[in-house]
């Protein structure tokens, strides 16, 4: 695949101020400021000269068109969703359009569904939509009002095609760089018309992903790829057991490591930093530091556990109650249970945590895959003790995050920051790097958690009861998200759960929320990682119980969810699930589930040896995310979401043993293996709601379709994570 030469261009910064003066050099640039609920857009004031990146849209002289990104790309397809948006309505040409990462700016680019710049939860199409179409369109109508100047004809006369003006009727055109310097000097227009539907030309289509070309020539810029002159790299020693701190340590081994140029000691752990990876990481092998671990987590994950259903059989806070359940369960002419288990779990990005930080008494410059711009500018200016608008983020590309990356400790920027300003805040580049055992040790799981489920069957085996009590962790109690958490619910720990889609009459959903010194956070799909598994697995021996099929049982019970029975269906008619039997040895399993207002269905068909071993051998993914922005990327999401997944629930597990990780790579944190990956087929639901998330909501039904489909194969159901026995582990 080819780009034109400008796309490749990225002017340094030194070059965009020496542009702004010149008067050869024209821009148009578009501004909006996002005023809270009212999604109202307001022009931001730029010199018709200036060339710079503000707010969503810059086009040059050369007809370039650059989208400016708010959302960090990290794999999931963002810059190519953000910018068809934007180019739809401006009606670019799409070989001439790039994506440039937005500074560290709240009052521009502040996510609407956060109230803070970040990316996360599956928002960045959903809360750009309306901003990016307007911002496109308003583009454009000030394109044409400067053709109409020009040419001395009416608006209502000219179209747009490709980044170019047409009038008709004198047969003139042209390009959009042409315009830009008379469109510069016009007056931002207040309202525009945003096309219709049926108009789209890159929206619904593939469009060519904008950050392929330079991912595959390697140019592309990730954390790990920055080299500034005179640049030193740190590795931190973190404590053994969380909660532990450093007593004392013992320098002189480390110092003496060739390329090693200090030791410093910061708030998570002691740093050595030194002129390569290579000699940072020996001298932190040979670094002695003793512990004070008087405060730590010294639990093993098996006793924490034991008290998790202990805790089960205890009162618990109600998140959801409709009707009666626990008499409808005690009187029922048929009753089932099942409890299911979930270990903690890491999020492993394929690039592990870095930073690079620059800084000095009056200034902070961070180079990072940034997932939290706000709240990292905040940490990073409250750790260097300088005020956020003295902090500035580059955002890289991200090799992967799945969470990881959005933290609202800041913990692997802080770090950075930290051993900077332990160093002497001189001006030298300090980058951080984790390595994948640090990653894996470090902490920030997913969180444990054990799930206890009964339910009721009347005389005619409908299902008229449904009890399901929740312990685990909160990922939002005891920090800024404290808000969040109402009447002892952390909404996060029985989402997919207490908002369970199924039209029954009797409902009880509890939590009991426990306390470990092991710190967590979200993961990829949040609570719905855990809570669809069980709520779908469940669903499955319920309708075994009641003697029903069981994608018609669900259908059944999804008559007033419309959106999630269309996925249901869609998914059960594409795999085939009504042409009989699979061979002896396999099975099929079926689990719908929605996150963040997507609606996802799965079909995962297994073959499960003698020995037990599971093969997954193909999954079919039916999927409406509302308008399909870009179907290639909603596939790729699917699938590799369902990857993402299929790791989790096969191989997963972080352990702890007397308060200690077990696991230290993916030698024994397993993901899934290319040759391991099932054959998908990902099918997309035509709508015209709004968009919503593709990132996440994969994951949630992939695990519980395959452990349905294990129990179509041998009888025997799945009620511990992960998988007892798999294929090739």
């Amino acid at each position: 695949m080819t780009r034109p030469s400008f796309a490749a261009v990225r002017p340094t910064r030194r070059e965009v101020l020496k542009a702004a003066g010149s008067v050869t050099t024209v821009a148009l640039t578009i501004g909006f400021e996002w005023l809270g609920p009212s999604r109202r857009a307001a022009a931001v004031v730029a010199s018709p000269a200036v060339f710079a990146p503000n707010a969503f849209l810059r086009i040059g002289a050369d007809g370039s068109v650059t989208v400016i990104a708010k959302h960090v790309e990290m794999g999931q397809g963002a810059y190519t969703g953000i910018a068809t948006v934007l180019a739809e309505e401006l009606d670019a040409d799409w070989a001439h359009v790039r994506v440039e990462s937005a500074p560290a700016n709240v009052k521009l680019y502040a996510n609407s569904a956060f109230g803070m710049q970040g990316t996360g939860g599956s928002s960045a199409m959903a809360n750009s939509w309306s901003q990016l179409r307007e911002a496109g369109a308003k583009g454009r109508a000030m394109l044409l009002t400067a053709a109409a100047k020009d040419w001395k004809v009416p608006v209502t006369e000219l179209t747009t095609e490709k980044g170019v003006v047409y009038h008709a009727g004198s047969k003139r055109q042209a390009g959009y760089g042409s315009l830009a310097g008379k469109a510069a000097a016009l007056p931002v227009p207040d309202k525009v018309t945003l096309k219709d539907p049926k108009d789209f030309k890159l929206i619904g289509h593939q469009a060519p992903r904008v950050d392929v070309p330079s991912k595959v020539d390697g140019t592309a810029q990730f954390t790990l790829d920055v080299a500034l002159p005179g640049m030193l790299v740190a590795l931190l020693k973190r404590p053994p057991l969380f909660g532990a701190t450093v007593k004392s340590f013992d320098p002189t081994a480390a110092s003496a490591v060739p390329g090693v140029v200090k030791v410093v000691q910061v708030p998570h752990g002691v740093a050595v930093v030194a002129k390569s990876f290579w000699a940072a990481k020996q001298g932190r092998d040979a670094l002695s530091v003793e512990w004070d671990d008087s405060h730590a987590e010294k639990r093993s994950s098996s006793e924490m556990m034991d008290e998790y259903r202990h805790l089960a059989e205890q009162p618990a806070a109600s998140a959801r109650k409709v009707g009666d359940a626990a008499p409808a369960i005690k009187n029922a002419a048929h009753t089932v249970s099942a409890s299911y288990e979930f270990p903690y779990l890491a999020h492993a990005p394929m690039e592990p945590l870095d930073a690079v930080v620059k800084l000095t008494g009056s200034s902070c410059e961070i180079w990072a895959g940034d997932q939290f711009q706000t709240v990292d500018q905040g940490n990073a200016a409250k750790t260097a003790g300088l005020d956020p608008q003295q902090v500035s983020i580059h955002t890289l590309y991200a090799g992967g995050s799945f969470g990881r990356r959005a933290n609202v400790g800041s913990d692997y920027i802080v770090e950075a920051v930290s051993i900077a300003k332990a160093y002497g805040a001189d001006g030298t580049p300090i980058k951080l790097q984790w390595t994948r055992e640090d990653d894996i040790h470090g902490g920030l799981y997913r969180p444990m958690y054990f799930h206890k489920l009964e339910a009721g069957l009347n005389e005619k085996r409908e299902l008229v009861g449904w009890r399901h009590v929740i312990v685990g962790q909160s990922i939002m109690a005891g920090g800024p998200f404290e808000v969040m958490v109402k009447n002892g619910i952390d909404p996060t720990s029985v989402e997919g759960a207490a908002t369970i889609a199924y039209e029954i009459p009797n409902i009880d959903v509890e939590l009991s929320t426990t306390k470990s010194g092991v710190p967590v956070l979200w993961w990829r799909v949040v609570g719905s990682s855990h809570t669809t598994f069980a709520v779908e697995a469940f669903i499955d021996e319920v309708a075994h119980a009641a003697g029903k099929d069981p994608f018609a049982f669900r259908r059944d019970l999804l008559e007033h969810e419309p959106r999630m029975k269309a996925v249901l269906e869609l998914a059960a008619d594409k795999a085939g699930w009504s042409s009989g039997p699979l061979p002896k040895g396999k099975g099929r399993g079926i689990a719908v589930g929605e996150a963040f207002k997507t609606y996802v269905a799965q079909v995962a068909e297994v073959t499960v040896d003698d020995a037990g071993r599971v093969t997954v051998d193909r999954v079919v993914c039916a999927v409406d995310c509302g308008i399909p922005i870009n179907p290639d990327v909603i596939a790729a999401q699917m699938e590799g979401g369902i990857g993402f997944g299929l790791g989790a629930v096969m191989f997963g597990a972080i352990t702890l043993k007397n308060g200690r990780v077990e696991q230290d790579n993916f030698n024994n944190y397993r993901v899934l293996r290319i040759n391991e990956m099932p054959k998908v087929e990902v099918h997309i639901v035509p709508s015209a709601e709004a968009p919503t998330g593709v990132g996440e909501p994969g994951v949630a039904p992939i695990g519980p379709a395959v452990a349905n489909a294990i129990f179509a194969a041998t009888g025997t159901r799945v009620h511990m994570l992960p998988f007892p026995k798999s294929s090739k582990s």
